[in-house]
């Protein structure tokens, strides 16, 4: 019998990142809290590394390693940069954040790149055994970041919440897989995919296992109604953990929706489609209307990010490549526009006060009439007002779904979309035409945080100024 060493040229990036987290582990057992600089600064290294190793093993098609269990594709390259930049700009917003608060440890990092290699696994996984490694490797480094603060009964309780109902969510997935699998024979997703066309007689089991499917990934997407930890987790966490739960993670799930729904189940279509249409329904209509009544700003957040997980929704339950593209770039302009949102938070908070109401932001015009201006392009964008970046990912999947002859559907998400700008406005109105709570200058903040926040919302109106270059990546991912 010959054993066939795997070629580990694909996943040479998931290779350094771990050779790299192991270093830093060992590295941080022997530095003093003055010393956590060079944490902080080897993890940056790490993704920025990452990055030019994904881009050099970039292929044009598809490559499978280690048994078909591992595939490097064009929507694995765009996705790993996408997590690797967003979780440079997540520890980068965050340092002087965990400082103010005694929380400037090795573990926020590790766990962070412990979260990004899960992540690059589920964006990577050919297999359903491999999809459920990354996701719980993720899961669990997302578990410990939220109870990094040991001393808050808020962030406690948050991460029990968020421990519990992940546990069975990830327990549903796994029933499903299981039934799959049982089914099937396989758990290859190509073999299962073209093995589900052929199953009549089985098409009570299948039925079960798409819904168990479904179920987790709406879960770690934060779809309703499998959506109640999320504004729990978002407001209870450390705002710095919030800033990476609300960013890359979200890209990852999406990528495990594409793999398992596409690769895996594309036959069965037509049955995860309706189940898509009433998961983006209900959270364009529950995320919208209730983030009206928030007056903190996080939990808004959290219920904005439902909302856009409704628009994200439209674009996959269209079908289409074109659909597709519609939703993994509705994605990423959602990642960019939550790291800035998130941004802002942190850049107004200090030691002893977190600037997560609504009311915290009032008179932030007089304070600082450039931050107002970038939390008016933030919150213009994630409104979907022209001609900014949150417009076009918008106009995307409303487009598909036009397309796919779901006319009341466009209609509905228009609706809604105008719903929701009222809360995004409130938040520009208290900026400008209230009167500051506090008189500290927002100058005092860190200047690279300053400098990078701007440039991410910037960003956010140069892409939308000229949004067809992401847009037509996207395509070319998924082309």
């Amino acid at each position: 019998m010959n054993f066939l060493l795997p070629d580990f040229l694909p996943a040479l990036p998931e290779i350094f990142l771990l050779g790299m987290i192991c270093l830093i582990l060992l590295l941080d057992l022997f530095l003093s809290d003055k010393q956590r600089i060079v944490t902080y600064l080897l993890s940056q290294a790490t993704l920025l590394c990452a990055v030019l190793l994904t881009l050099s093993v970039h292929d044009e098609g598809r490559v499978l390693t280690f048994a078909n269990t591992f595939v490097n594709d064009p929507m694995a390259t765009v996705l790993k940069i996408s997590i690797y930049l967003a979780t440079f700009l997540v520890f980068l917003y965050a340092k002087d954040y965990l400082r103010a608060r005694d929380m400037f440890k090795g573990e926020f990092y590790l766990l962070g790149l412990f979260g990004v290699l899960g992540m690059n696994v589920m964006v990577s996984a050919h297999n359903l055994i491999t999809i459920y490694l990354g996701l719980e490797l993720l899961s669990l480094s997302l578990y410990a970041m939220v109870a990094l603060q040991r001393d808050s009964l808020q962030a406690s309780e948050a991460a029990m919440k968020y421990f519990v109902l992940g546990a069975m969510a990830s327990a549903m997935l796994l029933y499903g897989m299981s039934i799959l699998y049982g089914i099937t024979g396989s758990l290859d997703l190509a073999q299962i995919n073209s093995a589900t066309g052929n199953l009549a007689d089985n098409e009570v089991l299948l039925a079960f296992a798409l819904v168990f499917i479904v179920i987790g990934v709406a879960f770690k997407l934060g779809a309703v109604p499998f959506h109640m930890w999320l504004p729990d987790v978002y407001h209870g966490a450390p705002t710095a953990v919030t800033l990476y739960l609300s960013s890359a993670p979200k890209l990852a799930a999406f990528a495990m929706m594409m793999r398992l729904l596409v690769d895996g189940l594309a036959e069965l279509q037509g049955q995860w489609e309706g189940m898509l249409v009433m998961l983006a329904v209900l959270s364009l209509v529950a995320g919208n209307v209730i983030a009206i009544a928030q007056v903190n700003l996080k939990r808004m957040l959290a219920y904005s990010a439902i909302s856009h997980v409704g628009f994200l929704l439209l674009g996959m339950l269209s079908g289409t490549q074109a659909g597709y593209a519609a939703a993994m770039f509705y994605a990423i302009v959602y990642v960019l526009m939550g790291l800035g949102g998130f941004g802002m938070i942190i850049l107004l908070s200090r030691a002893g006060f977190e600037a997560d109401r609504i009311d915290d932001f009032k008179g932030l015009n007089e304070r600082s009439p450039w931050f107002a201006l970038m939390m008016l392009i933030l919150m213009f964008s994630m409104a979907g007002v022209p001609p900014f970046l949150g417009f076009w990912s918008k106009l995307a999947v409303i487009q598909a779904v036009l397309d796919a002859g779901m006319v009341w559907l466009a209609i509905l998400a228009v609706i809604f979309s105008v719903i929701g700008a009222f809360y995004y406005l409130r938040v520009v109105k208290v900026m400008y035409f209230d009167k500051a709570k506090v008189d500290v200058p927002v100058v005092s903040a860190n200047l690279e945080l300053r400098v990078m926040l701007s440039t991410n919302s910037l960003a956010v109106l140069m892409l939308g100024i000229f949004p067809s270059g992401l847009l037509a990546l996207c395509m070319a991912a998924l082309g």
